[in-house]
């Protein structure tokens, strides 16, 4: 188990966003995290990660997962773009959580860096200019830098959000390998789920509340039930 919430319910400043969240995520899980817009899928990584406190409700970590070891890809940022940094300082600073108060990095996260800039084969990116590089090429290296976080829990909002088809497989065989070679426990955030299906082994599925959490084949049973009541209730109302 990485973490469970019972009964958790979430928002901003008392204004409720979801509630009845029951979910629960397992080491090594390849989770997808869907929903419409606004349906709360940021406010629930948001809670996840601490960065907002829940209302009500319990959200429980494992013993050797806290809010601080998980790594998270935020939304595409146009900020970023322009970043003045090589593609290796970029990668490095996913350390910063590592060093605290040290005012420098050791060995061991200069040897994590390099790993991560291997795994994601941009080793001879390394020197370039972050903001030199194509939509795709970026990706990877804010993905290296999330992984010099975490070696546990990853979490990426949108992470297909502006890539062409031919990026994105790539970048969900990158995946595929991180989950599957490293071990890293992969919550990926979208509101695209098509492709998504295909990788993932859990669908949490948000609107207001948890509607649905359990393994693609078992939703994909739960949209049938929803679609046959859904044309039921239509055929009834319009008699």
């Amino acid at each position: 188990m990485i973490l469970v919430s019972k009964n958790l319910v979430i928002g901003y400043e008392n204004r409720v966003v979801l509630k009845d969240v029951n979910l629960e995520i397992n080491e090594g899980d390849y989770v997808c995290l869907f929903g419409n817009n606004g349906a709360g899928k940021s406010t629930l990584v948001k809670t996840i990660l601490g960065l907002i406190p829940k209302l009500k409700g319990e959200i429980t970590f494992s013993k050797d997962i806290s809010q601080r070891s998980i790594g998270y890809l935020p939304q595409h940022n146009d900020n970023l773009d322009n970043f003045p940094a090589s593609v290796y300082e970029v990668v490095r600073s996913g350390c910063l959580n590592r060093i605290k108060n040290r005012p420098f990095y050791t060995k061991k996260e200069i040897q994590r860096t390099k790993e991560m800039l291997k795994i994601l084969e941009i080793e001879d990116l390394e020197n370039r200019s972050f903001s030199e590089l194509s939509g795709g090429q970026k990706q990877k290296v804010l993905l290296a830098r999330a992984l010099c976080a975490t070696d546990k829990v990853l979490i990426l909002d949108e992470p297909f959000a502006g890539l062409d088809g031919a990026t994105a497989k790539k970048l969900y065989t990158t995946l595929d390998k991180i989950n599957k070679e490293l071990g890293v426990t992969l919550i990926i955030v979208s509101h695209f789920i098509e492709d998504l299906l295909r990788h993932a082994n859990k669908v949490i599925h948000l609107s207001q509340s948890c509607l649905f959490c359990g393994n693609p084949e078992e939703y994909k049973e739960h949209l049938k039930k929803e679609y046959l009541l859904s044309r039921y209730q239509t055929v009834i109302e319009g008699d």
